[in-house]
This record gives structure tokens, sequence and C-alpha cells, in this order.
């Protein structure tokens, strides 16, 4: 039987202020959440400084490997926001002010001082490409091929993802589970890498901790099928149980 379509997804985050610590990014996780409800699996994210190069360098690669590539960061009205550019450029096409970008930037501002070359600015994106909406702020997001061209503040990166819910392709989300035991990494790594061959499809996470003066573990056993999943954990379960060691389910 062939093993089940698996989507993917990278994240390209921009922005100087990220990599000097200035910001900590918060949409990385959102992203991947959000992914993992639509069934896509994010598998790799680089962040990259406001470079045209290093922006094009990573949207090539990654959209090439991926079914699809989001970028986050970079799209304001401001002379250092090139992600549009760079992204054209990746691409090999023109900028473009998008009409419907501009009508609803135009309606935007009516109150709030008007539109300016500026402002105008956040409606400009790589020829060909169409909107995503933006409930928050008016400045739309950017669609083009697999490409998606998102804010960089989370909570208008939340909505821009709240407009594309439902409409990309994916596969079945990803289910997980977790349990734990009071044990070192070390001294059952060799049963837990037998549980995952013994259940195919499954990947197990191993997260140490030290707490209360003594070493432990919790164990995210994951697969987009859920009555794996519990198979699996079970058979973990009494393995562990089987070496000595109590489980709690849910984790530690």
């Amino acid at each position: 039987m062939e093993s089940a379509r698996i989507w993917t997804a990278a994240l390209v985050v921009i922005g100087d202020e990220i990599l000097s610590g200035r910001t900590q990014d918060k949409n990385i996780a959102q992203i991947a959440q959000w992914l993992n409800v639509q069934g896509i699996r994010l598998v790799e994210v680089r962040v990259v400084p406001d470079r045209e190069e290093a922006i094009v360098e990573a949207v090539n690669t990654l959209r090439a490997r991926n079914d699809y590539l989001f970028t986050t960061g970079g799209i304001g009205p401001t002379h250092d926001d090139i992600t549009v550019d760079a992204i054209a450029a990746a691409l090999g096409v023109g900028v473009v002010h998008h009409p419907q970008a501009v009508a609803v930037l135009e309606r935007y501002y009516t109150t709030r001082g008007g539109i300016s070359e500026a402002r105008l600015r956040m409606a400009r994106v790589p020829e060909g490409a169409d909107l995503i909406e933006n409930r928050m702020s008016g400045a739309p997001g950017i669609r083009i091929g697999n490409i998606f061209i998102m804010a960089g503040v989370p909570h208008i990166t939340a909505g821009m993802l709240d407009a594309l819910t439902g409409t990309l392709e994916g596969g079945q989300p990803v289910v997980s589970r977790q349990i734990g035991c009071w044990v070192a990494e070390s001294e059952i790594a060799d049963l837990l890498r037998e549980a995952e061959r013994r259940h195919e499809g499954v990947a197990i996470g191993s997260y140490p901790f030290f707490r209360e003066g003594r070493t432990g573990a919790n164990f995210v056993v994951r697969s987009p099928d859920r009555e794996v999943v519990d198979a699996c954990v079970a058979d973990l379960t009494a393995a562990l149980e089987a070496a000595g060691h109590q489980v709690f389910g849910e984790g530690i």
C-alpha cells in the first residue's frame, strides 16, 4: 500500500530586527499550528536579513522543494521593506500596483489621514499575484504561485491565515500524544528507536528535562493516523514499564 501523500511547507522569516534580537518571532508557532490543521507539515524555517540576495536565495531554494512557501515580514510602507521586490526578482517578474489593493488602501485610509506614496507601497505586488485579505489593517497579503507573502506583525499574520483557511490542498492533520518517564533519555534511546521502527509513519520526539533533582523525559508520538499513534503509545508504554520505568500518561 502506498503511503499517504505528505504536503509540506517552508517559512522564511525576514527581518534584521529578528536576527538582532530586538524582536522575538511569534509567527513560527502560529503558522506551524495552522498548517497542521490544514494537513500540511512545516518542515523548514529560515530567518534571513533585509537583503535582496538573501531573500532571493531562500525563496528559490525553499519554493522548489516544498508544496508551499510562506514569508513573513518586510511588506510595510518604508524603504527597507523589500520583500515584494526580492520575491519578484526571485521569480523574474516585475512589480506592479495591484488595483484591488490600491482600492482597499484608499478606503482604509479615508478617515486615517488619506493615502500617501508610502502607504501606496503596500499595494505593490509581484506581477501576476493575487491578494490575501487583511481585515486588521487594510494592507493585504500576497499570493503568487505556491508563495504566500504575509505581514510580520503576529495578529495581522493571524488574520491572513484565517482568510486562507480551507483554501490550500493538504493531507491528514498530524495527531500527537505524549507520555513521560523519570528516566534519562540516553537509557531508553534504543527502545524509542525500536518502537518507531515497529510503527510505520510514526515519529517519536524525546524532550528531556531536569526537575526536582531528577532527570526525566517526555515522549511525543506523532502521525497522521490516530490509530497508529494509539498503538505506538501502547507499545511504547508497555516497553518502558517492562524496563522498570513508571509511565505517566499525558506526560510529566
